[in-house]
C-alpha cells in the first residue's frame, strides 16, 4: 500500500505542524494582537503526532517537516524528536524555526535523525527585523544562524521577500552563501497572515526576484534539483553555499507535488491552498485502527487537488488563514 493521488503524484513527505503558538508576531503570518489560540485539548498529542507519523510512514512517507506557529513554543518538542528518531522508515526530518528559543538545544539536535534546520530570518538588520516580527529577538536569532552554521546540520534560510520591506537586502543574502556552506530561499509572499493578501506596490514573484538577483552578477550557475523540489536553486560560480527562490503563490511547483499537510489541531490537509478535507484528531478519538487510519490516507489522497489554484477556487478563493495555524 501507497500513497498516491490519481495523477500518479506518490506522497513522500508530511509537513507536521506541532503548535499553532508562536513567539514572534511576523506581518505576513498573522496580525499584531496574534490569533485566537486553540485550547490545548484540541492539539494533537505527541503520542498521536508519533502515531499518525508511523502509520503514514508505513505507506511510504519517509521524510517529515515539523513546522508551527514555532515548534520550539511547545513543551517537551525535543523530546518528541527523540521518539521520532526512532522511527526507521524516516530518512529525514527537518525542522522549520525561527530560531529564538533553539541555541541550547543544537548539540542534541546533531545526535537525533534531524537533517536539516530552516531558520527563517527576513532581515539581517536589527530594527527592520524588529519591524518584520514585531519583536526584539534580533540578537538571540543571529547567535542561533551563527551556531547552526558551524554545527552538522544542514542549514537553510527561508526569506520572505516583502514589498517595501526587505527587497533591498535580497543580494546580502547572497553574499552570506559566498562563504559559508548553507542555501538561501527566497519565498513569495503569500495570503496567510489572517487577513488575506496584503496591498503591494511591486509584486516580487519569482521572475522579479530571479530578474533582480541577475542584474547583480554577471553569472549565475543553474542547478538541477530533485524532481519534487519546491525551490528553484542556483549558485554564483566559486561561492560556497546556493540560493533558491521558491513560486509559492505563482505555483509553479505543483506538477511535482509529494506533500501533504497536518495542521496542530489534526486537520489534513492535501494542499496548502484547500481549507482542509477531514480531521484526523477527531478521527483517532473516536477510536480509529492504524487500518482505518490507512483506508482514510489512501481515499483521501487520492483526491488531491491537481494544483493550488484548483483547491483555491474549490473555496471560493477566500484565504484568510494565518501561516501560524495552517502550519508554516
Amino acid at each position: 500500500m501507497e500513497l498516491r493521488d490519481k495523477f500518479g503524484r506518490k506522497i513522500t513527505y508530511l509537513r507536521l505542524a506541532v503548535t499553532d503558538r508562536c513567539n514572534l508576531r511576523c506581518q505576513y503570518c498573522m496580525p499584531a494582537h496574534g490569533i485566537e489560540i486553540v485550547d490545548r485539548k484540541e492539539l494533537l498529542s505527541y503520542k498521536e503526532m508519533y502515531r499518525i507519523t508511523r502509520v503514514l510512514s508505513e505507506l511510504g512517507v519517509n521524510k517529515v517537516r515539523l513546522t508551527g506557529g514555532e515548534p520550539f513554543v511547545r513543551k517537551d518538542f525535543v523530546n518528541f524528536l527523540e521518539s521520532l528518531s526512532f522511527n526507521d522508515k524516516l530518512e529525514e526530518i527537518n525542522i522549520t524555526t525561527n530560531g529564538a528559543l533553539i541555541s541550547n538545544h543544537i548539540d542534541k539536535l546533531e545526535n537525533y535523525k534531524i537533517s536539516s534546520i530552516n531558520l527563517s530570518i527576513d532581515s539581517l538588520q536589527k530594527e527592520k527585523f524588529q519591524k518584520i516580527t514585531r519583536r526584539d529577538v534580533f540578537d538571540s536569532v543571529y547567535d542561533t544562524f551563527e551556531k547552526l552554521e558551524k554545527s552538522k546540520l544542514n542549514l537553510k534560510l527561508n526569506v520572505v521577500v516583502q514589498s517595501g520591506l526587505n527587497t533591498d537586502e535580497i543580494i546580502d543574502f547572497i553574499e552570506l552563501t559566498k562563504n559559508k556552506d548553507i542555501a538561501v530561499r527566497f519565498i513569495e509572499e503569500m495570503p496567510f497572515n489572517g487577513k488575506g493578501q496584503r496591498l503591494m506596490q511591486e509584486v516580487w514573484n519569482f521572475k522579479k526576484i530571479l530578474n533582480h538577483i541577475k542584474n547583480q552578477y554577471a553569472e549565475i550557475e543553474h542547478l538541477l534539483s530533485k524532481k519534487s523540489s519546491t525551490s528553484i536553486n542556483y549558485r554564483i560560480p566559486n561561492y560556497k553555499g546556493t540560493f533558491g527562490i521558491i513560486p509559492a503563490f505563482t505555483r509553479t511547483i505543483c506538477n511535482d507535488c509529494d506533500r501533504i499537510r497536518i495542521t496542530s489541531t489534526g486537520l489534513f490537509k492535501n494542499c496548502l491552498f484547500d481549507g482542509g478535507v477531514f480531521n484526523v484528531r477527531d478521527f483517532i478519538r473516536n477510536g480509529a485502527s492504524d487500518d482505518e487510519l490507512k483506508n482514510l490516507f489512501i481515499t483521501t489522497v487520492h483526491h488531491k487537488p491537481e494544483n493550488g489554484f484548483i483547491a483555491e477556487a474549490a473555496r471560493g478563493n477566500v484565504v484568510s488563514e494565518s501561516m501560524s495555524t495552517i502550519g508554516g
